[in-house]
């Protein structure tokens, strides 16, 4: 077999692995997406930035720490991970003294809360952040009438403080509404597409090993 017989051999097992008929060329950007050849950390944190612009966001943490915060969420993180995540990431930042004084303390101590409240910020809303005992449209209707947090906590027999973390929450998907859930979309795809790119490294690494097992005594350059 020619060298030339044994690529082709190659090009082949990748194709059939990956159900791709091209192997080096890139998938042509489509029309008003993101940047296929833009990191995937980069363009998160570029979505973060535009959220930042939009909205009076209650975090102060820099879009670095939140664009990671995003990918935590994504990885199925809980809010205790995700705080020591954020952590880690701002106090990495700050050894390469990228971060001010205020930024680290924001960091340090951040709690499961903190995260919360920055999730909501990023329209990053959980199922179970909906998952209440009453009815969240009579909470809708009554904020809408005005009525105080103490009035709807009493008649709820509920905390305030759960009455304001549910009144956030509605809040978000207010926000997420009004936008058509755009920067959600714009997640999803950012880290659909990077999580395709991970496992077609790895197919293709792993078809090519297992193609060329057995063929490098054969090899003669």
């Amino acid at each position: 077999m020619t060298m030339d017989e044994k690529t082709e051999e190659l090009r082949d097992i990748f194709v059939d692995v990956t159900d791709e008929s091209t192997v080096t060329e890139r998938q042509e950007d489509t029309p008003g997406s993101l940047a296929r050849d833009e990191p995937a950390a980069e363009r998160v944190e570029g979505v973060v930035a535009s959220m930042r612009e939009r909205y009076d966001f209650d975090t102060d943490l820099p879009d670095a720490a939140l664009a990671d915060l995003v990918e935590g969420f994504y990885d199925g993180a809980s809010d205790d991970a995700l705080s020591e995540r954020a952590v880690d990431e701002t106090g990495a930042d700050d050894e390469d003294g990228d971060l001010d004084d205020a930024s680290t303390a924001d960091a340090s101590e951040l709690s499961s809360h903190d995260v919360f409240r920055t999730r909501m910020d990023l329209h990053l809303v959980r199922e179970a952040d909906t998952d209440a005992s009453f009815a969240l449209g009579d909470l809708r209707d009554r904020l809408a009438n005005d009525e105080s947090i103490d009035e709807i906590a009493t008649e709820f027999d509920i905390a305030e403080s759960t009455v304001r973390r549910y009144r956030r929450v509605l809040e978000t998907q207010a926000e997420r509404r009004r936008v058509g859930d755009r920067f959600r979309e714009e997640f999803d795809e950012i880290l659909a597409d990077a999580d395709l790119a991970s496992l077609t490294e790895d197919v293709t690494r792993d078809g090519l090993d297992d193609a060329t097992d057995g063929m490098e005594n054969d090899l003669s350059f």
